[in-house]
């Protein structure tokens, strides 16, 4: 049965997937969502109105991106599949064609993408490629600065470690570098069975609120270099685990020191402020 509000049920994804010959696939992270009410509750969730431009990774058949449409100014969809691409806006015309003039897609990777065209994007929300979910994430937060919001749909196991505090046990590399654009949280759990095909893992969503970046003498790109060596040898002490990045064990003891850190302290107890810090005293060390 269609949807009054011309949003994709099964049977609509289905039969757009039959007349384009296309077989999801798992290289390129394909599970297209089937329910009409879960794309309704992402846009609920990310908060978006008539006037947010927004943009979507990886919009595959439509299903979220005319649940969009129906409530924002503005959609940019990047698509690296190129049949995709090209069928998105053919679909969007023929379902809704009020709106269909408020959709731009854009046919490449997202992570070659460093800015998209039209105004200035507002708002993030996607059902992101799982094999490429993290590191397309960092790169729109890091090219696209006009983003003030996101709200993604992730592997389960992702959503938390982007989601996760200092010294929880899923906290990682991915949660420290989204901490350096936004403020992350929770916004819920989505089953396996709203997708076809039926993915292996379950999904949630992520939020996130831009924040300003944090005040660094030597700025992100070293600052993310301590976060990555901390966490390379995550059991390891703080002293040991950074030995190769400061010089040696000792200069990784006496960044540390300077930035007031314990030595002995691990990388998954540290927040953005002490890495920043961390970074910017070695620099500064580095100068004496």
């Amino acid at each position: 049965m269609t949807n009054a509000d011309g949003l994709l049920g099964g049977s609509d994804v289905r039969a757009l997937a039959d007349a384009l010959g296309l077989r999801p696939t798992k290289q390129r992270g394909q599970n297209f969502v089937i329910d009409a009410n879960t794309v309704r509750r992402i846009v609920r969730a990310a908060d978006v109105g008539s006037d947010d431009v927004v943009v979507e990774v990886g919009p595959g058949l439509g299903s979220l991106t005319l649940a969009l449409l129906d409530v924002v100014q503005r959609v940019v969809a990047i698509e690296v599949d190129p049949l995709l691409a090209q069928a998105l806006p053919a679909t969007v015309q023929a379902r809704r064609p009020d709106v269909a003039d408020h959709l731009e897609v854009v046919a490449a990777d997202a992570l070659h993408v460093d800015e998209v065209p039209g105004p200035p994007p507002t708002a993030l929300v996607a059902n992101l490629p799982y094999n490429v979910s993290v590191p397309v994430l960092l790169h729109l937060l890091e090219r696209l600065p006009s983003l003030r919001s996101g709200l993604v749909m992730v592997q389960a196991e992702v959503a938390e470690r982007l989601a996760a505090p200092p010294g929880s046990k899923a906290y990682g590399v991915p949660s420290v570098k989204a901490a350096w654009y936004a403020d992350v949280t929770r916004a819920g759990n989505v089953g396996r069975a709203v997708f076809w095909p039926v993915p292996n893992v379950d999904s949630g969503l992520v939020r996130l609120v831009r924040r300003p970046e944090p005040q660094s003498q030597v700025g992100r790109a070293a600052v993310f270099a301590a976060v990555d060596a901390a966490f390379a040898q995550r059991r390891k002490t703080l002293r040991a685990a950074l030995a190769g990045w400061a010089g040696s064990a000792q200069a990784a003891e006496d960044a540390l020191r300077a930035a007031g850190i314990d030595p002995r302290t691990r990388g998954e107890q540290l927040g953005v402020a002490e890495f920043v810090a961390l970074a910017d005293a070695r620099a500064a060390l580095a100068l004496t």
